[in-house]
């Protein structure tokens, strides 16, 4: 094997990549510093800075109308996401958390974005299998409990369109994903990224963006 490049992302590069990327509003980076002030134990489940420009991006490449998302937490992805969608595109916004939406729900009303956000409270995989069988989903987010992401998987896939993008945070899973003894969490992401390799109904990529990020694209 030939690793291509060698690249240690330091703090001052990291920086420098913020710096070259398309900027945080106000809106976004209230959010942002608010998560980690409201719930500094549990703030590293925020999507990265970086990736909110990326997921605004491939909304706007694919020309994505109908999203959903699993996992919301506070919100930034989901208001990354609204925001690049035209005005009378939707998320369906999957969370168990009234208490850590209810951020993400002040900075969509801030943000002029609110009507572009269907926040359902409920288990994620109760909101997939009660949505329509028939492939209308133009992208996906996923990024929530790790042991379930396969059962996310098979209810997304039939009802994503052809050419839809299915995008899975965290499938490096801090480099546990090397344990072959992992268990919990770490056991679910390296099942799911086995998972996600060997399904023909899809083409997907694993880069190593902050804490690994899939690609997927439905043939």
């Amino acid at each position: 094997m030939t690793k291509g490049n060698s690249t240690k992302i330091t703090d001052e590069l990291y920086r420098y990549m913020l710096d070259h990327n398309p900027p945080l509003d106000p809106v976004q980076r209230g959010l942002v510093a608010t998560t980690y002030e409201k719930f500094p134990d549990v703030a590293g489940m925020q999507s990265a800075e970086e990736q909110g420009p990326l997921l605004a991006f491939l909304v706007r490449l694919t020309g994505a109308r109908h999203i959903v998302e699993v996992g919301t937490f506070t919100g930034f992805s989901t208001l990354s996401m609204a925001q690049a969608l035209p005005p009378d595109g939707v998320i369906i916004a999957c969370d168990v958390s009234e208490e850590w939406t209810a951020y993400g729900r002040e900075a969509w009303k801030a943000a002029g974005v609110a009507d572009r956000i269907d926040l359902r409270i409920a288990p994620a995989l109760d909101t997939l299998r009660a949505m329509p069988q028939e492939p209308h989903i133009d992208m996906a987010y996923v990024d929530a409990d790790k042991e379930s992401q396969i059962a996310y998987w098979e209810e997304l896939v039939p009802r994503l369109r052809p050419g839809g993008l299915i995008v899975t945070d965290n499938t490096l899973f801090h480099g546990s994903v090397l344990d072959e003894s992992a268990t919990g969490s770490a056991a679910g992401v390296r099942a799911y990224n086995e998972h996600v390799a060997a399904d023909t109904r899809m083409e997907s990529v694993l880069l190593a963006i902050s804490d690994g990020l899939t690609l997927s694209r439905k043939r």
